[in-house]
């Protein structure tokens, strides 16, 4: 589920009405998410839907109260929330990788919603050398003012990929001789035992859930960071952290 928290975006991150939001997409402004009234069915509203056709933008339906709720103006039943950074295909970037005689280093981001985890991940990633990080259309953090600055300015740097399904892009990472190693409590191998050497896509799940099952059976490897103590998990951030870290480790002394 997304989370749809509102109460620290400023009114110059946000488009209200009907045709403002039309004529944004219209002139390529980075939508993050809509909110649209549950009952609209005008021909605007159809309008809006077809400037959408194509475009990996979430749209959810809402009560005319939680739009009130976010604004006092004249909404028109229609708010949309501007990303901060523009989105990038995953697609475009692995093949730019492999021509300048790179191995790929991607991080998947499975249900991480926490704006400031996805902030500090984004961090790490960019003082790591992460080429790009994937989230999902639905189901991620939002990448707002709160994010970017959590990042350090690193979400203004490093690629960001949100796609429609991480089952297809996993397939296509895959297929590209990418290995995909997901962290998960289930995993029997420690996280030091898994080779990291090679073109690598490191999953990261929500702390609740975790990577999605249907995800976990794409991966080629599933580790585990040992836990020591009474709680029985880590932070996301600082998971990832870990993972992050322990390839930057791994390809130096392969180097």
């Amino acid at each position: 589920m997304i989370n749809y928290n509102h109460k620290q975006r400023p009114e110059k991150d946000m488009i209200f009405g009907i045709r403002a939001v039309i004529e944004a997409i219209q002139a390529g402004k980075e939508i993050d998410k809509i909110l649209m009234r549950r009952d609209m069915t005008s021909d605007l509203a159809r309008e809006l839907f077809a400037a959408l056709n194509g475009l990996e933008v979430p749209v959810q339906k809402v009560p005319i109260e939680k739009l009130n709720k976010i604004t006092t103006k004249n909404h028109q039943g229609v708010v949309a929330f501007i990303s901060a950074v523009t989105y990038q295909r995953i697609e475009d970037i692995i093949p730019t990788i492999y021509e300048e005689g790179r191995m790929p280093f991607i991080v998947v981001l499975d249900g991480v919603t926490d704006v400031r985890n996805f902030g500090a991940i984004a961090r790490t990633c960019e003082c790591a050398g992460v080429d790009a990080i994937v989230i999902p259309t639905k189901g991620g953090a939002a990448i707002n003012a709160d994010a970017v600055k959590t990042s350090a300015g690193a979400l203004l740097s490093i690629p960001v990929c949100r796609e429609a399904s991480l089952t297809n892009v996993l397939k296509f990472l895959a297929s590209s001789g990418i290995k995909i190693v997901a962290a998960t409590e289930k995993a029997s191998m420690n996280y030091t035992e898994s080779s990291m050497t090679e073109p690598i896509a490191i999953v990261m799940g929500s702390e609740d859930e975790g990577v999605a099952p249907e995800h976990l059976r794409i991966c080629d490897d599933m580790i585990r960071i040992p836990l020591l103590g009474s709680i029985d998990s880590l932070n996301v951030s600082v998971a990832a952290g870990v993972l992050i870290y322990e390839a930057v480790r791994q390809r130096q002394i392969n180097a």
